[in-house]
């Protein structure tokens, strides 16, 4: 997986961060780790580890993500938690799984056969249901996991899709514009873990809310 590389955005993920790095160690990828300059504790465990610290000049997790995918020199990203809800080893399977769909973008996912979470509640797993059916309905995409960001993708075409969300709207800001782009979109099984840390960071009603006026701004707006 030479031609990988993770981005993940650490914001205050001072507890997890190492334990997540410690995991990636025995993987052949390169890693970008994107935060902000303010974050010091978290900037001081990152630098003990074989990654790159980029530091964002504005503020958000899709500010992170974008900041993070443009600067990607690696033929494949992948957008990779600091929390430790995302396992590694599903890595090779998503993959092989773009080599053999020849999909542009790959979206793990937690809602079909043989997958699950351990961090859902109710609330999000109503939410995420309701969003992923207004994607595939109104925008045609064909996924079963519309707010998981386990997404591996083509680099270049990750920096043509132009994003510019700077917050959680990203999740369904990348999917529809890579849609619309013409790119080719897949799912891959995967198993969400529970958070090291034990923290959310969405607010599952602000941030719904957001998510859901994005949608709306993005059917009504075409380009």
């Amino acid at each position: 997986m030479d031609n990988l590389t993770l981005v993940i955005p650490a914001k205050n993920e001072k507890e997890s961060l190492p334990k997540v790095l410690e995991e990636l160690k025995s993987f052949n990828l390169k890693i970008l780790i994107v935060l902000e300059r303010e974050d010091e504790e978290t900037i001081e465990c990152a630098k003990k580890y074989n990654c790159k610290i980029l530091y964002q000049s504005g503020k958000g997790y899709g500010d992170a993500l974008i900041f993070g995918i443009n600067s990607v020199e690696t033929e494949l990203f992948c957008i990779f938690n600091a929390d430790g809800s995302f396992d590694p080893k599903e890595l090779s399977k998503m993959t092989e799984q773009m080599n053999n769909t020849k999909a542009d973008f790959i979206f793990g996912t937690r809602y079909e056969k043989n997958c699950g979470s351990d961090d859902d509640t109710i609330i999000t797993l109503i939410g995420n249901f309701v969003f992923t059916k207004i994607g595939n309905l109104f925008f045609g995409l064909n996924i079963t996991d519309i707010l998981y960001t386990y997404v591996i993708g083509k680099t270049t075409r990750a920096k043509d899709l132009h994003l510019i969300s700077k917050d959680f709207r990203i999740c369904v800001e990348l999917p529809i514009k890579a849609k619309r782009m013409n790119c080719k979109l897949a799912t891959s099984k995967a198993y969400e873990r529970s958070r090291i840390g034990g923290k959310k960071k969405v607010n599952a009603f602000k941030d719904g809310f957001m998510i859901l006026m994005q949608m709306i701004k993005l059917f009504v707006i075409r380009n």
